[in-house]
């Protein structure tokens, strides 16, 4: 990974960061020069894959584990990040929980730990980076949506709010943060092929792109890699759709 990349001599922290969109955008950053700190709830192994594909690349990566819900954890993770490498500059809220319940199976407690985790998480990554990304003074947040936050989903009650959630958090910080020289953008992924523990979402089998094909992480990866550089720092508040055309918002 080259030093002159766009991103050099930059820090990230990118949660959600073991599999998937988080682990291509952790390696996509990585590749642009950012030393990152791949995020991962529970699954070392999968955190660590992560940093060796970095490390292997010629890149810097730490490995750090925690639950996003859980303020401390958070708190822990933005430490380890400042002793590491001692400064963040980038924060991508990818963290999320994506489940189907219909909405007369929906119990309080799943409902809440799917909130906690994709907008609770995202404010407490926010909060705890956020003098970091205000020194840096090219500071960048991107959230992880999704393409149901803008058209709906059966079943999925839970997962739309908490991403709708995301676009409502990205406009309200792209006001408080500007006089810190922070943007702040949402990326919303919209039928991607990525691993799955169970059967692909429902809502993917209502919609079909315009381009004739499934998107890969690597595709919402470019596009946050590009929000974090140079080229990105005068868009600040929105919402970009990366579905290939399933949407068009």
């Amino acid at each position: 990974m080259a030093e002159s990349g766009e991103l050099a001599g930059r820090v990230a922290v990118v949660t959600g960061a073991g599999r998937n969109i988080g682990r291509a955008i952790a390696l996509a950053l990585a590749a642009g020069g950012a030393a990152v700190v791949v995020n991962a709830r529970s699954n070392r192994g999968e955190a660590e894959a992560v940093v060796r594909e970095i490390a292997a690349a010629g890149g810097q990566a730490l490995a750090a584990l925690g639950d996003v819900a859980d303020a401390a954890a958070v708190a822990a993770m933005a430490g380890a990040a400042l002793r590491r490498f001692g400064r963040i500059d980038i924060l991508v809220n990818n963290a999320a929980l994506r489940r189907e319940r219909p909405l007369d199976q929906l119990g309080f407690a799943e409902w809440r730990e799917v909130l906690g985790v994709t907008l609770d998480g995202a404010f407490h990554c926010v909060q705890a980076c956020l003098p970091h990304l205000a020194a840096s003074g090219a500071g960048a947040i991107v959230n992880i949506g999704g393409l149901s936050a803008h058209t709906g989903a059966k079943n999925r009650a839970h997962v739309v709010t908490a991403k709708a959630g995301l676009v409502g958090f990205t406009r309200a910080l792209a006001h408080d943060l500007a006089p810190h020289g922070v943007t702040v953008n949402c990326v919303a992924p919209g039928l991607i092929d990525t691993a799955r523990q169970g059967p692909e979402p429902a809502h993917h089998l209502v919609h079909d792109t315009l381009t004739g094909r499934r998107g890969a992480s690597e595709d919402v990866a470019a596009t946050v890699r590009f929000l974090c550089g140079p080229g990105g720092r005068y868009i600040t508040g929105q919402t970009i759709q990366v579905n290939g055309g399933a949407f068009l918002g």
